[in-house]
């Protein structure tokens, strides 16, 4: 939604009655810093992100509205509830503050499991704490910070690539209106994957090849060599839910229809 209102070439007009907006909040999928940045400068209104899913109903941790705000995180755990980060192979060990980890919640407002499905309830509820299936880390002052979703990471070569990662740092680039990242197989080595970027240009900006090469040396310029994109595509426009969260499964279908293989 933030997105779709900056897009909007008539939003000055609207400029006076958006300076009454003083909260937002958002959730869903993590905020790019430069989205977060540009709405608050254009509108005067601050976001405040939070963290949560439907088996938390919904939510677990916000930053404060009055209390120290931490841009990319999701704030601190809500009262009565408990979070913890774990190994992303073994739940059983916890990693220390500042690593990466699978996200596990436990608190009043986590479910009991799901109607009907003990297999897919024992699969994720672990002794009251829920697998969320999101990777985080925690800073030493509590604030939760999203990676990205477990089942989204890209592997390279045995590296660990989160596409939140290469977005945050793509979003940046100066043509780029959206963009998703996801895997493709690598076909010269079995089980490693190849680092994919979809990009949503800005009106402004063409497709090319040397845009495309462009866009390729700004991710070597910011980024390890091993997580920049191997290939760009452009795309008039992204999958998205209802609420705008980009559907990188319908990318990969895609993918795995071009290759031939049953969706």
């Amino acid at each position: 939604m933030y997105m779709r209102l900056l897009e909007r070439d008539d939003l000055e007009d609207y400029a006076k009655d958006l300076r009454s907006i003083r909260v937002c909040n958002t959730g869903a999928a993590p905020m790019p810093p430069e989205i977060l940045k540009e709405f608050e400068e254009r509108t005067g209104g601050k976001i405040i992100e939070g963290y949560g899913m439907t088996e938390t109903s919904p939510v677990t941790h916000s930053n404060p509205v009055n209390g120290e705000r931490k841009i990319g995180s999701v704030g601190l755990a809500f009262p009565d509830t408990e979070v913890k980060l774990v190994d992303i192979e073994d739940y059983t060990r916890i990693v220390p503050i500042g690593e990466r980890g699978e996200i596990m919640i436990k608190g009043p407002q986590v479910m009991k499991g799901y109607w009907n499905k003990p297999e897919e309830t024992d699969n994720q509820m672990k002794g009251g704490w829920i697998l969320t299936g999101d990777i985080g880390k925690l800073d030493d002052d509590g604030y939760l910070y999203i990676v990205d979703r477990k089942k989204d990471m890209v592997n390279v070569s045995g590296f660990k690539v989160y596409p939140r990662e290469v977005e945050d740092v793509l979003f940046e680039h100066e043509a780029i209106e959206n963009v998703a990242i996801i895997g493709i197989p690598n076909p010269n080595l079995q089980g490693s994957e190849l680092v994919k970027a979809y990009v949503v240009l800005k009106g402004d900006f063409r497709e090319s090849e040397e845009l495309k090469a462009e866009i390729r040396a700004f991710a070597k310029e910011n980024l390890a060599p091993y997580k920049a994109p191997k290939f760009i595509e452009f795309s008039k426009e992204l999958p998205e839910t209802l609420v705008g969260k980009v559907q990188r499964k319908d990318l990969k279908d895609i993918e795995a229809k071009r290759r031939g293989e049953e969706v």
